[in-house]
């Protein structure tokens, strides 16, 4: 009897202490953290700097508190945030000119990322002794946050600026497929050679780029990743908020690979729809059961074939994929009449290379074309393993 007391008390001791140390907003212990919720490993490196942010809507802990808030409210010195594609906010179209302004929350100055002023100028750096990058990457070649760190990281390195890189999950972290972009069709929709897919956090990304001296003249920048607490790249990460106003849901970002390489097409994916990647179709394709109309709003002002009528498919309540896949882009185009006006210039930057356009109008498998990736996935896994925290 006293040995069974003695225990219940001991249970509810512990019980209370657990309670205590969980305080009202704080992460919880066992769940995925990133690294905006890592805060004692990175408070202590900003006290008495004066900081800048490269961050957006994305940069949030988890109680949603937004990271420029949460450092002001821990009295850090912040002089300038920069904006990458879409705005500090987050709610410009993609490819929108984004200007600069002043962020009317907490009075800060916002530099804009996108457009001609992709790289840090040094008299906007002036001042700064430390930048923090926290943008929530989605793990695809063609989303322009890990072109932003490549600027980033270059005007850092030119500067004598560290870095500080507050990583987080990559929802598709797991995956690694896709031709290896090409040299010669490097944009900003595709700086590095890698696959379209690389399956690395946009920490072990920054890792990668700074090893492999892919910045101007083999620069390399003071770099410090915070990493992620209670992760490894085989979990799911749904991420709590959209990353950009066209990747609306898990369900989008999943299928983001596969159909953006639409966006070089006559094909829509959705934009100016609800269903912005979870959907394909056009005015040139067979008239079907599904169809849509495009019509503007939040993430797209001029969406194409706007007010049309798109024929298609739904691929809303496809189960998830776990790569790269073709078989829609090969249906669309073997469905398609006049196949000259299918493909446009963007085609080849997106999938970095002319070979695959090449291979779908010489009517090559999807087996075969896969098997034309092997040897670049195999060659860049060697690279990549050098880089990986989780």
């Amino acid at each position: 009897m006293k040995n069974s007391i003695y225990a219940s008390v001991l249970f509810f001791l512990i019980f209370l202490v657990a309670c205590t140390a969980q305080k009202k907003g704080s992460p919880n212990p066992s769940a995925i953290q990133t690294a905006a919720d890592n805060t004692e490993a990175y408070l202590p490196l900003l006290r008495g700097k004066k900081v800048g942010i490269v961050t957006n809507q994305t940069g949030i802990l988890s109680d949603k508190t937004h990271l420029v808030d949460f450092l002001q409210s821990k009295n850090i010195k912040i002089r300038t945030i920069f904006a990458p594609e879409h705005g500090f906010r987050g709610t410009a179209d993609a490819g929108e000119h984004v200007i600069d302004g002043r962020d009317a929350k907490t009075g800060l100055t916002i530099i804009s990322l996108y457009g001609d002023n992709r790289k840090p100028k040094p008299a906007q750096l002036a001042g700064i002794d430390l930048m923090v990058f926290d943008l929530q990457d989605v793990g695809l070649r063609f989303y322009t946050y890990i072109s932003t760190l490549h600027y980033v990281m270059e005007a850092c390195a030119e500067n004598a600026i560290p870095l500080l890189i507050l990583d987080r999950p990559n929802p598709n972290g797991n995956i690694v497929d896709g031709p290896i972009l090409e040299k010669e069709f490097t944009s900003f929709v595709g700086m590095h050679p890698v696959p379209v897919l690389y399956g690395m956090t946009i920490g072990e990304y920054g890792k990668m780029i700074n090893g492999e001296k892919w910045l101007q003249n083999g620069a390399q920048c003071k770099l410090t990743v915070i990493p992620c607490l209670n992760y490894n790249r085989k979990m799911s990460y749904s991420l709590p908020v959209k990353p950009s106003p066209n990747l609306p849901n898990d369900q989008s970002i999943n299928l983001y690979a596969s159909l953006c390489l639409f966006e070089g097409t006559n094909v829509s994916v959705g934009r100016g729809t609800e269903q912005q990647f979870q959907i394909y179709g056009s005015p040139f394709l067979p008239k079907s059961d599904f169809s849509f109309i495009p019509k503007p709003n939040f993430g797209a002002k001029e969406p194409m074939h706007r007010d049309q009528i798109c024929y298609g498919e739904d691929l809303s309540a496809v189960a998830k994929v776990s790569q790269l896949e073709l078989k829609w882009l090969l249906k669309a185009y073997n469905a398609t009449s006049d196949k000259s006006k299918f493909f446009n210039s963007f085609f080849t930057k997106l999938a970095g290379t002319k070979e695959l356009q090449q291979q779908i109008e010489a009517g090559t498998s999807e087996k075969e074309i896969r098997k034309s990736w092997e040897k670049g996935l195999r060659d860049f896994e060697e690279i990549r393993n050098k880089y990986l925290i989780y």
